[in-house]
């Protein structure tokens, strides 16, 4: 499979909610980094995008475009609409990924960068307005998103890999 391909299926499987397929397109020894989960690896990755789907409850909208492929690094813009946290605020968030793909077809690099102050504005309300910008808040966020995800993988039986 071309590496376009790849992330093309990534992404229609996430706008699926479908987390199986997701996790298959990865390779075993993959990394992931965001500015929430910043050191993800192996089946790790899978089971956030798991976590994800199943906290969303189906308020969950994705979408991707603007793919662009230089040998085995695809550059793509996604989009990410939910209900965050118990008021279901709504977030609309914008992410730019580069994934790295091998000859096998699988990602084996996955970087999303997104504005974590902007994400924070529109999840957290007034603190997120007023602080979000702050390494304070930035880091309870991955703390908290880390934690949330460690007690998933152990729910799951599945290893925690940072």
């Amino acid at each position: 499979m071309a590496p376009d391909e790849t992330v093309a299926r990534l992404y229609t499987a996430f706008a699926a909610h479908d987390a199986s397929t997701m996790a298959a397109c990865y390779a075993d020894d993959a990394v992931f980094s965001d500015p929430v989960f910043p050191r993800l690896r192996g089946q790790t990755i899978g089971a956030m995008w798991r976590m994800l789907i199943e906290g969303s409850k189906g308020d969950l909208a994705v979408t991707h475009g603007n793919v662009q492929r230089a040998g085995d690094v695809v550059l793509a813009r996604w989009e990410a609409r939910y209900g965050f946290g118990p008021g279901k605020r709504r977030v609309h968030n914008v992410i730019d990924a580069r994934l790295r793909v091998n000859a096998a077809g699988l990602i084996v690099e996955h970087e999303d960068r997104f504005d974590l102050y902007r994400w924070s504005r529109m999840a957290l309300g007034l603190p997120g307005v007023l602080l979000g910008w702050a390494p304070p808040l930035q880091t309870s966020v991955r703390s908290k998103a880390g934690a949330q995800l460690k007690r998933y993988c152990e729910k799951q039986g599945l290893p925690y890999l940072t």
